[in-house]
C-alpha cells in the first residue's frame, strides 16, 4: 500500500508570483515551460484547439514538517469547521500534488501561457490535460458554505 511511484515533471512553470500567497490568482499569467528531453517535438500538437487546460503540479516547497495527513481548519481559520485534508486544496497534502483548470492563452514551441494557474515560479509540472465538457462533472456541484466563502477571492 506504501510502495512508491516515480513521476517526472515534464515542464516548469514562470510566474512572476514567488510565494505562495493564497487570493487574486487570476491577475496572473504564467508560462509553463515544457522540458523536451520529456516530450516529443509535438506533445502539444492540438492544445491550441482548446480553451482551459488542467495543469497537475508539485507543491516542491512544502516541507515534509508541514504535511498535513489529518484535520485541520481551512487557512487556519477557526470560523470554518476543522475538516480532513481530503475534504480540502490545500497545499499541504500528503503527495503534495496540485491541480488546477486554467485558461489557456496560447500554445508556442515549447511555451504554454496560461491564465489564473495558481502555482508559483518554477513549480515542477507534472502533467497537462486539456478540459473537455464531457469530462465536467454532470449534474449539479454540491459544496458546504466555508469552500464557497473561501474562494471568494481566490480567483
Amino acid at each position: 500500500m506504501h510502495q512508491p511511484f516515480r513521476v517526472n515533471a515534464i515542464a516548469t512553470v514562470s510566474s512572476s508570483r514567488k510565494q505562495p500567497v493564497d487570493d487574486q490568482w487570476d491577475s496572473e499569467t504564467s508560462v509553463i515551460r515544457l522540458d523536451r528531453d520529456l516530450l516529443g517535438a509535438h506533445a502539444a500538437d492540438g492544445l491550441a484547439e482548446f480553451s482551459h487546460i488542467e495543469v497537475l503540479y508539485i507543491f516542491d516547497q512544502v516541507t515534509e514538517d508541514k504535511v498535513i495527513v489529518d484535520a485541520r481548519h481551512p487557512r487556519g481559520n477557526r470560523d470554518w469547521p476543522a475538516v480532513g485534508i481530503l475534504a480540502q486544496r490545500g497545499k499541504n497534502r500528503p503527495n503534495r500534488i496540485g491541480a488546477t483548470v486554467c485558461q489557456l492563452l496560447s500554445v508556442t514551441g515549447d511555451e504554454i501561457t496560461v491564465k489564473g494557474l495558481d502555482a508559483i515560479d518554477g513549480t515542477p509540472v507534472i502533467d497537462i490535460k486539456p478540459v473537455m465538457s464531457g469530462f465536467l462533472p454532470r449534474g449539479p456541484i454540491k459544496e458546504p458554505d466555508w469552500a464557497v466563502e473561501i474562494m471568494r477571492d481566490y480567483w
